[in-house]
């Protein structure tokens, strides 16, 4: 009975140990091309595609384009990441995504779809990224860690703001009591959901989707709102 117990152990060593073997390759071959990624921030990484398949289509909730905003989108600004501020008014013309983002994130990896989205439409399309440790503190670093961070591993050339607080709590930032108070808006309440939410400005400053985070920033939901 012992000798059958420590052939059954010695097996379940052998095809445990390959597989955190195979595991750790496969988180090596995704990460690859990464710098100054800590070991969380490369295994979210490399299961992200995993996750967004758990996650489903998740929310998006359109707007009814009768509804005004009762305070402009353009009367708003806010501070990028290296401090200088930014009026909004300069977005009058083009769509605008905002996105509350953090680097240790399930979805932070849409960073990368994030980065593919603008390259195809900057045309058209402005990104602001607002950094935020809302959700379970997964974005702690400073300013200056999280725009090393950002361009070091996904190429990210779109706008990247201030830390902000996003959640509807005291201290919310200017922009998200905007987008989460229909009173200002004209319609939506829906705060985010988590990080790596999604709110859609069209071209007179109305804000016409809200997408959840598991909805891609290259899902046909969000292609069809820029083609609105």
């Amino acid at each position: 009975m012992n000798r059958k117990a420590n052939s059954f152990v010695r097996k379940f060593l052998i095809i445990a140990g390959s597989f955190l073997l195979m595991l750790s390759i496969y988180v090596w071959f995704i990460n690859r091309d990464t710098a100054n990624m800590t070991i969380r921030q490369k295994i979210l990484r490399a299961f992200y595609p995993i996750l967004i398949r758990i996650a489903g289509a998740n929310k998006t909730i359109r707007a009814n384009l009768e509804a005004k905003p009762s305070v402009s989108f353009y009367s708003l600004e806010a501070k990028d990441i290296h401090g200088n501020r930014i009026p909004f008014s300069r977005f009058k013309g083009k769509k605008v995504l905002l996105v509350n983002t953090a680097s240790d994130c399930g979805f932070t990896p849409q960073y990368n779809a994030l980065q593919k989205l603008y390259e195809k439409e900057k045309n058209r399309l402005e990104i602001l990224a607002f950094p935020s440790n809302d959700y379970k503190q997964q974005e702690k670093g400073s300013n200056e860690a999280i725009a090393t961070f950002c361009s070091g591993n996904y190429g990210v050339t779109f706008m990247l703001m201030d830390k902000i607080i996003t959640k509807k709590i005291s201290g919310q930032h200017a922009v998200y009591q905007w987008l989460t108070h229909a009173d200002q808006n004209g319609w939506n309440e829906e705060p985010p959901s988590w990080n790596f939410s999604k709110y859609l400005i069209n071209e007179e400053g109305q804000l016409t989707y809200y997408f959840d985070p598991a909805v891609s920033p290259l899902d046909e939901a969000v292609r069809a709102g820029l083609n609105q």
